[in-house]
C-alpha cells in the first residue's frame, strides 16, 4: 500500500507545486513507483510535467464527480516510475457539485484507494485554499508536508492550516500526521532567510525537515520545458535538494532500500569496530 502524502498550504507562492513535482520525480528516480495527484484546479503540476491540458480528456474532476475509475485516467510521464492523475479547471466546480454528496469529504480517498496498492508513494498537490478539495486531500492522506517560504510573512496563515489539520484529525482522519515542515526559497546570503529558519525551528522543533530548498534558477526554468528539475538538470542545487528531501522521507518512514554495496560496507564497518 502506498504512503499518501499531501503537500498543503493555503498561502500561495510557497513552493507547493514545485515541491510536489520534484519530490514525486525524486522518489520515482530512486525507483519507487510514484503517483502524482494534481488536486489544484490551476493544474500546474500537470502542465509542469509536460502535459497539454487541451489533450487531456479526463481528469481528477471526472473521478470525483462522474465516478470514473482513476486507473482509466492516470497518465504516464516521461520520468520512469512516475505517473500523473491530471487536474483540470473544471475542478473549481467540484466543490459545488459535491456539496450534497453524503460523504463529500471522502470522495478523493475513494479515488486514491482504488489504485493505492499499485504504488509506493502517492503525492497530492493541493490548491492554495482550505476548501473542500483540500480537505478531501487531507482525508485521503497519511501525512502532510507544509512548505513554508523563507520570507517575512512565513508564519502568516500557518495557524489556520494547522487548525484545519487538527479538525481533520479529530473528525475525519485520525491517522493523519504532519510529515514535516519544509523550508523553501532559502537564500543563505540573506540574514532574513536565516532568521526565518531559526524562528520556524524554534516554533516547530523536530517537525521541520533537515533538508532546506534553496532558491535556484533551474527550479524555475524546468516547468517551462515540461520537466522536473532532476530531469532538466540533475546536477543543479534544486535537484540535489529534492533528492535529499526524498531520502529524508524514505528514512523517516523506514522505506530505505539498502543496495548490496551499502550492506557490505555496513558489515565491514561493524566488523572493524
Amino acid at each position: 500500500m502506498a504512503r499518501v502524502i499531501a503537500i498543503a498550504n493555503q498561502k500561495g507562492g510557497v513552493g507547493k507545486t514545485t515541491s510536489a513535482i520534484n519530490l514525486a520525480s525524486s522518489l520515482a528516480v530512486l525507483e519507487y513507483k510514484t503517483l502524482l495527484v494534481d488536486a489544484d484546479p490551476q493544474a500546474n503540476s500537470t502542465t509542469g510535467l509536460g502535459f497539454d491540458l487541451r489533450n487531456i480528456q479526463q481528469s481528477l474532476y471526472d473521478c470525483m464527480v462522474n465516478d470514473v475509475q482513476a486507473k482509466d485516467v492516470i497518465l504516464e510521464s516521461d520520468t520512469p516510475n512516475l505517473k500523473v492523475l491530471a487536474s483540470h479547471i473544471d475542478l473549481v466546480g467540484a466543490e459545488l457539485e459535491l456539496i450534497n454528496h453524503p460523504n463529500r469529504e471522502q470522495v478523493m480517498k475513494q479515488v486514491i484507494d482504488g489504485v493505492r496498492d499499485e504504488y509506493d508513494f502517492v503525492i497530492v498537490d493541493c490548491s492554495p485554499s482550505l476548501g473542500l478539495i483540500t480537505v478531501n486531500a487531507l482525508v485521503a492522506s497519511d501525512s502532510v508536508i507544509i512548505p513554508v517560504q523563507c520570507e517575512f510573512f512565513a508564519l502568516e496563515g500557518l495557524g489556520k492550516l494547522l487548525n484545519t489539520i487538527k479538525i481533520v484529525q479529530s473528525r475525519l482522519n485520525t491517522s493523519l500526521a504532519i510529515e514535516g515542515i519544509l523550508m523553501t526559497m532559502y537564500d543563505g546570503r540573506l540574514r532574513l532567510s536565516n532568521q526565518v529558519v531559526d524562528e520556524v525551528k524554534q516554533h516547530f522543533e523536530e517537525s521541520v525537515f533537515n533538508t532546506i530548498i534553496h532558491r535556484n534558477t533551474k527550479l524555475g526554468e524546468a516547468p517551462s520545458f515540461g520537466k522536473s528539475v532532476i530531469m532538466y538538470d540533475a546536477a543543479s542545487t534544486g535537484a540535489i535538494n529534492y533528492l535529499n528531501l526524498a531520502k529524508e522521507i524514505l528514512q523517516k518512514n523506514n522505506f530505505t532500500r539498502i543496495n548490496l554495496e551499502d550492506k557490505i560496507l555496513a558489515i565491514n564497518n561493524e566488523q572493524s569496530e
